[in-house]
This record gives structure tokens, sequence and C-alpha cells, in this order.
């Protein structure tokens, strides 16, 4: 860890990150917050890694967010429909169960993305788990 008053150790990872940088990565994280209101996570990290694709730490980030939210777009949409057979299958009985399951699910999301915004503010990598890797 770096002296916080003195320059940044060899260790530091953040050492050669502008401030600049660090806004545009954690913008890849939390704009797929704002833009999955309308259903579409991935538009803001998938715009940030367009825009700023000549930095290497914005882009490791954006391509990050980018393949979180394309893989929770796939397993929301394949939940889903399992969810909707069971659903139907038991007269709506499993809907007790499935709906706490939603609500946990849309809380760890929201948790990852807030964990990778703070890496990113503070010059870090991230990887997002349960990723399926598309865009490299």
């Amino acid at each position: 860890m770096s002296d916080p008053y003195g320059p940044p150790s060899a260790q530091d990872p953040s050492e050669g990150v502008s401030q600049d940088e660090k806004t545009w990565a954690l913008t890849s994280h939390i704009g797929s917050l704002v833009t999955a209101w309308i259903a579409f996570g991935f538009i803001a990290p998938l715009l940030v890694m367009l825009i700023k694709s000549d930095s290497p730490f914005v882009r490791r980030h954006a391509v990050e967010s980018l393949n979180f939210q394309i893989s929770m777009l796939i397993y929301s949409l394949v939940g889903g429909l399992i969810a909707f057979v069971i659903i139907i299958v038991t007269f709506g009985v499993a809907f007790i169960i499935i709906f706490p399951l939603i609500a946990i699910v849309l809380l760890v999301v929201l948790v990852l993305v807030i964990q990778a915004t703070i890496a990113a503010s503070r010059g870090e990598p991230y990887e997002y788990p349960f990723t399926i890797r598309f865009v490299s």
C-alpha cells in the first residue's frame, strides 16, 4: 500500500492512471445501473469502450462491465423463462420462492457493480464473478 502523503509505491496499481481514466472506468460500471432501467445495461459500458478505447485501463473496465451486463441479460432471460414455466406448473405457488430469489439476485448484482465502481475509482482492476467473457 502506498503512503498517502508521498509518491505512490511501485506496487500501487493506480500508479500511472489519471483521474480522467478513473472517471471513465467507473462510468462504465455505474452507467450500467442507469441504463439498466431501460433494460439495456450493456449500453453504457459499450459506449465507454468505444469512446475511450485508447486507454488500456478504461478499456479493461468497460470490457469487464460489458461482459458482465451481457451475461446477466442472458441469465435473466433463461432464468425468467424457467421461472415462468415453474410458476405455471405449480399454479403460482412457486412465486412465493421465486420472487425472493429475484430480489436476492438483483441485490447481488447491485453489490458487484458497486464493488467494481469502487475499484475503478481507486485505479484498481476488477473482475466480476459469474461472467462469460464474450468481448476481450
